[in-house]
């Protein structure tokens, strides 16, 4: 299928809001999340009820325990105090982007652990961006209605990370989104 660039393209200008919702991912204990099975049942079932608040929402599924796991088909970092965190392998898909982004993270000197973020976390990140292949790497702009962090996106580390991205790919692809914009 052909990369919806229009309809994402406002996403890279303006960040994007994402929302938790009340469905969670599917426990480690019953299907691990490490296999990609192309089973998205659970995504879309989480996806309704936050679409139905807001259609430009992106949905975020919280793991067993409470905590951030991942979105619609894609992988969370925050920023806090200027290090990258991201939900461990135990709960998500271990995305190639994800991957990807921690690798750079290391080459440019910044801190990257992956273990539990809970929502206060989450609520108090300083930047806030999702990852995937079609995605690479998108801004948040608020988490659950508010805004993340000072408001403007992309944050300085989310920034070094497209920056390296953009160079690792050979692509620049926040220009691509933003030249279909209207």
């Amino acid at each position: 299928l052909p990369l919806p660039l229009a309809k994402r393209g406002k996403l890279y200008r303006e960040g994007a809001e994402a929302m938790t919702t009340t469905a969670r991912r599917i426990a480690p204990s019953m299907l691990s999340p490490r296999a990609k099975t192309h089973n998205y049942l659970n995504m879309i079932m989480a996806e309704k009820p936050v679409k139905a608040l807001n259609p430009d929402a992106w949905a975020l599924l919280l793991d067993e325990n409470g905590n951030l796991a991942e979105g619609m088909g894609s992988n969370i970092f925050i920023v806090r105090d200027g290090q990258l965190f991201t939900p461990s392998e135990r709960y998500v898909l271990p995305g190639v982007s994800r991957q990807m982004t921690i690798d750079m993270a290391k080459a440019l000197g910044i801190a990257c652990t992956a273990g539990d973020i809970d929502l206060f976390d989450a609520a108090n990140a300083e930047e806030m961006f999702l990852t995937s292949t079609s995605l690479c790497i998108l801004p948040v702009k608020s988490f659950n209605g508010a805004q993340v962090g000072d408001g403007k996106i992309p944050g300085p580390i989310t920034k070094k990370l497209i920056d390296a991205y953009a160079k690792d790919v050979g692509c620049d692809f926040v220009a691509q989104y933003l030249k279909f914009l209207q």
